[in-house]
């Protein structure tokens, strides 16, 4: 029987201290217990249908009113163009779609799901463009790219380069996030010096996207295709996360943190130590959330040293120096799972969703946590046709949206549905704790 909502965060504390003590008991034994059933309540699916060649994405974001923001790809024969759509009304549906990109600025032909922040009437993202001197020679070269809008995804002017180096090489498989002081803040995988393994670059920009900042090098030996991650926390530390390549191939999610603001950041620290050895980049990336009390989340996929294909998530409490142990989230033993994305809200509620591929199907599912990563719900399916890259995001207000590409066809269609879970208060023993 579902526990009432008066009761559910004594509940969840209790939950909480016995998994803890099973886990001080027997440190090495794998905990996947799950929250009760918290009742989620769905909003409608909201589904736009594209009769063209090919679309990529959605990134998603839901402002404090319930508003939800997308942006994606399409590709119409040889022409391709980000899009940018916002709802008019809470939960969606999705408005009139608007061009990012300018006349004269051609997406790179392997253009992945746009990065897209939206705070207030300023919408921002980020996107790789062919390289002006691209040749055949050198068919991955792009510039990136970061796209504003001030008036609320109405209109868009014309992109700001973010990389400085001048080079025909790729910049991409970016990550964007704005910090609470509005400094944005830009990761991408870069390989300008040259060596046989790219370095993980970022970039600031202190006056709402108009100029950046000098690109800093975080590290080297990056998984060529395995997209980076940003995360800000309310205290002022910002997170990089990437997938590393250590010695004999071994490929580690690794984070990195910054204590002033993104000019500085510390060395890598492995989150999961899979032990993973693979020959080349997976191409999976990770995936980064931060609650108010400054836990930080990290989602991400690996087959380990047993070569199994999971979905995990860890946390840190002292800005990323140190993980718990990981928790897998896929359950199903007849599926390959994929693509993990990750939402969190200030109040400790984290959301996952990936896909869970067979031999006929690709389904797109989700699982929960009430209790900030403690305890996960059983995976949920949400779509309906054949549904790939999926994305999510959480407002203050603990409404979360979720995105995911399907394909009906002839033709693709984009989803977007809203989810709302019983609001939790943070376990008071937590919050004294963690009091100034």
């Amino acid at each position: 029987m579902p526990v009432t909502s008066p009761q559910r965060p004594y509940v969840l504390h209790l939950l909480t201290v016995v998994m803890l003590g099973l886990a001080t008991a027997w440190p090495g034994v794998l905990l996947l217990a799950e929250t009760p059933d918290p009742a989620p309540i769905f909003g409608p699916k909201h589904l736009t249908v594209h009769q063209i060649k090919g679309v990529v994405g959605p990134s998603v974001q839901i402002d404090d009113q319930g508003r939800i923001s997308a942006a994606w790809v399409e590709e119409d024969k040889e022409t391709r163009t980000i899009l940018f759509a916002k709802s008019e009304t809470p939960g969606g549906p999705l408005g009139t779609p608007v061009a990012v990109n300018q006349p004269g600025e051609n997406p790179y032909h392997r253009q992945e799901t746009p990065a897209l922040i939206v705070r207030g009437q300023d919408v921002f993202v980020t996107w790789s463009m062919a390289h002006p001197k691209m040749t055949p020679d050198k068919p991955f070269s792009g510039e990136l790219r970061l796209s504003r809008s001030s008036d609320g995804g109405r209109s868009f002017g014309p992109s700001t380069l973010v990389n400085d180096d001048n080079q025909v090489i790729q910049h991409t498989f970016d990550a964007l996030q704005v910090a609470p002081d509005g400094v944005l803040h830009l990761a991408w995988i870069d390989g300008r010096e040259g060596k046989k393994d790219p370095g993980t670059f970022v970039a600031r920009s202190t006056d709402s996207g108009r100029t950046i900042t000098k690109n800093f090098k975080v590290d080297d030996n990056t998984c060529v295709c395995c997209r980076t991650s940003i995360a800000a926390s309310d205290d002022g530390v910002v997170y990089v996360a990437w997938r590393k390549i250590f010695d004999g191939n071994v490929r580690e999610t690794v984070v990195s943190r910054s204590t002033d603001g993104g000019q500085t950041f510390s060395q890598p620290i492995v989150v999961g130590n899979d032990q993973w050895v693979y020959q080349a980049c997976p191409h999976r990336p990770a995936s980064l959330g931060v609650d108010r009390l400054g836990r930080l989340y990290v989602v991400w996929y690996t087959e380990g040293a047993d070569e199994t294909p999971a979905i995990y998530m860890a946390y840190s409490d002292d800005q990323g120096q140190t993980f718990s142990q990981k928790k897998q989230l896929n359950r199903s033993k007849g599926t390959f799972p994929d693509h993990p994305q990750m939402a969190v809200d200030p109040q400790g509620l984290v959301i996952v969703v990936w896909e869970e591929q067979s031999p006929v199907r690709r389904e797109i599912v989700m699982s929960h946590s009430l209790d900030r990563g403690q305890t996960f719900s059983l995976p949920r399916k949400l779509n309906d046709k054949h549904g790939q890259t999926p994305a999510v995001a959480v407002n203050p207000q603990g409404t979360v949206v979720m995105g995911w590409k399907e394909h009906a066809m002839p033709a693709h269609r984009l989803v977007v549905q809203t989810m709302q879970l019983p609001k939790v208060a943070l376990v008071e023993a937590e919050v004294r704790t963690h009091a100034p």
